[in-house]
């Protein structure tokens, strides 16, 4: 028999489509055998078998192709290995975070200071307030803070405030003492797993809703497992107290760099990865103990071991792992049992009002001195409060399929690396608090014909009372160490001091009639606060006259801005900057520029350098002073 060429659709999806080309694929080729397609023929039966088999292997097949690709897949399983391929580690909820007060009172002590008694708080009835001392709202949602709270330091990043709180004739009896720390919603939560003998790459899981973050691990032997980001990182970061025995070029810094950043080395290690909403799984190492293979030792031998050529091919490019070919992915904990704590809780309902935490579990709570007046001592205990001034905010309910994708394409362009000169300004605005804060920062790039390639990243951080001060060697220290493991191999980074030049304001206004002059000056000096204040200024921002002139041209009771100057204070023996500059020189069209080298202008002494006086117009057009000037 001749072979017949059979004309096949290829383009059916769905059932109907199924179904009409087998009826039609019947009545072409086969008129004669089977003429019956009626619905309750039995040869319609199997075209309809047939058509419902090609409709289900169809989904299927769709299914699976487009869970393999992040920007449609919908399957939450899916969503979240597509996610940590992509290097993205989803939240199933959002902390809230939250400023707490946490306050005590200390009994006062004489002092003799130069012939004349005068008392002063007694800090050896100071408490020490633990890390992961948790607090709870009336409803019962927990607040944990991260950070100890020692009430006898005080320093630019952690100030003591001290206030008088009880009298007895005329002398102070007790002082309060305030300290805040931030605090991140949830509970601390402890799960224990038990290890035999040794296996590679072990997992466990934790089962619960609303886990947070993992707080810290540590095994039967004391010790401490290190949370990264995948198991091939062998270096973490840990941080010092910055004291004389820590480090004795740099603790004088303490107040401006209270801890110290370090890179360690760990091999005890694990990474961690979300299965669902509600289970979190551990995987460790798959190193012995007892092995010495943890570093990374390149072997030339392994060139092109597995690739389908010759290794002596000269013109091939080889991948760097190439060479590695031992075990770096930390140990396997082995006969022991591994205690892990974890945050649990968050949400939207996590976000409480002010005032509303006034709980506090004391568990952790103790003094320094031992020997002390057991009256006192429980009366200074008991008065230890805490509260929040302000709302609670961030919580949410984790990410949603769609923040996922989202989050994840962002995630996977930047691979938390510093590519651009604005990747390292965030990065250097963005290292925690504990290793000193950068306040201001600014980079500068090198110019296109310039031999020289390094990028220039100048710095200022903030004293005591908020005013700019160039950062401290441990600051800048520890901002090397911290932007090192971010830095592009080829990258050369010069962190430098930005210049601080500090002015004064002179205005004079003309007031509507009517109008109190005193308070529209009062309400004009406090208006140039908030545009002066340091929190808002750049470096290198300009100083532009007319956007002045028009903030005091809308405060309530100003008819005229009759003139406004800009002058420079300097001069150390006066508390300003050492560093002079011409603002007459810089003036131009009505903007005073900075310098090239990058700066910032500050009016460092709002209360006395920003002065501004009432004028009414003379008959000869001019203007003459009306009630002198003042200061605020």
């Amino acid at each position: 028999m001749a072979t017949i060429r059979r004309n096949i659709e290829y383009l059916n999806k769905d059932f109907s489509d199924y179904r009409n080309q087998l009826i039609n694929y019947s009545q072409t080729y086969f008129p004669n055998t089977y003429t019956d397609f009626s619905e309750t023929s039995p040869g319609m039966m199997f075209m309809e078998q047939a058509a419902y088999i090609g409709d289900v292997l169809s989904f299927y097949l769709d299914n699976q192709i487009q869970e393999n690709f992040l920007q449609y897949a919908r399957q939450t399983s899916n969503l979240y290995d597509l996610s940590y391929m992509y290097g993205y580690k989803p939240k199933v909820t959002g902390l809230s975070a939250v400023e707490l007060s946490f306050y005590q009172l200390v009994p006062s002590k004489p002092t003799n200071v130069e012939g004349e008694v005068q008392y002063i708080p007694n800090y050896e009835y100071a408490l020490n307030v633990g890390a992961n001392t948790t607090s709870q709202t009336q409803g019962g949602t927990s607040f944990t803070i991260e950070d100890p709270i020692d009430f006898t330091v005080s320093n630019s990043l952690d100030p003591t405030e001290v206030s008088i709180a009880q009298i007895s004739n005329n002398e102070p009896t007790y002082y309060l003492l305030k300290k805040k720390r931030r605090a991140l919603s949830g509970a601390i939560s402890s799960v224990t797993f038990n290890f035999g003998s040794p296996q590679e790459f072990p997992t466990v899981l934790i089962q619960d809703e609303n886990i947070g973050g993992i707080i810290d691990c540590f095994d039967s032997d004391g010790n401490e497992w290190y949370e990264v980001d995948y198991l091939g990182q062998e270096l973490v970061f840990d941080g010092i107290k910055n004291t004389n025995v820590n480090d004795p070029n740099n603790y004088q810094d303490s107040d401006n760099a209270p801890y110290l950043l370090q890179t360690k080395q760990v091999q005890r290690r694990f990474n961690s990865r979300f299965l669902s909403t509600n289970q979190l799984q551990l995987q460790f190492g798959s190193g012995n103990p007892l092995d010495t293979d943890e570093d990374v030792v390149p072997n030339p031998m392994n060139v092109g071991l597995g690739l389908p050529f010759e290794r002596n091919k000269l013109t091939t490019a080889y991948s760097p792992t190439n060479f590695i070919f031992t075990n770096t992915y930390g140990i396997a904990p082995s006969n022991t049992t591994l205690t892990l704590r974890y945050l649990k809780g968050g949400g939207v309902s996590s976000n409480v009002a002010s005032n509303t935490i006034t709980s506090l579990n004391t568990s952790l709570t103790n003094f320094k001195q031992k020997t002390l007046n057991s009256t006192v001592a429980q009366t200074v205990f008991d008065s230890l409060q805490v509260n929040n001034e302000k709302a609670a905010n961030g919580g949410s309910n984790g990410d949603s399929a769609e923040e996922i994708r989202q989050n994840t394409i962002s995630n996977f362009s930047s691979q938390l690396r510093n590519v651009t000169a604005d990747d390292y300004l965030v990065r250097a605005l963005s290292m925690p608090p504990k290793y000193g804060i950068i306040s201001k920062a600014i980079t500068q790039k090198p110019k296109a014909n310039d031999p020289n390639t390094t990028l220039d990243l100048y710095v200022l951080s903030q004293d005591l009372n908020s005013n700019l001060v160039p950062p401290s060697e441990a600051l800048k220290s520890n901002l090397r160490n911290y932007i090192n493991q971010y830095r592009m191999i080829g990258d050369t980074i010069n962190i430098k001091n930005a210049f601080v030049v500090n002015i004064g304001v002179n205005f004079e206004i003309i007031t509507l009639p009517n109008y109190n002059n005193s308070q529209v000056l009062t309400d004009c000096i406090s208006e140039l606060k908030n545009y002066f204040s340091i929190n808002t200024w750049q470096i290198n921002q300009p100083i532009m006259l007319r956007s002045i002139s028009v903030l005091l041209d809308n405060v309530r009771g100003v008819q005229t801005v009759n003139n406004i100057t800009i002058s420079n204070k300097a001069g150390t023996q006066s508390g300003y900057s050492q560093y002079a500059y011409d603002v007459s020189g810089a003036l131009q069209n009505g903007t005073i520029f900075p310098s090239i080298d990058p700066m910032i202008f500050e009016v460092k002494y709002p209360n006395t350098d920003i002065v501004g006086r009432v004028v009414t117009v003379g008959q000869g057009g001019g203007s003459t002073a009306n009630g002198g000037g003042r200061n605020y």
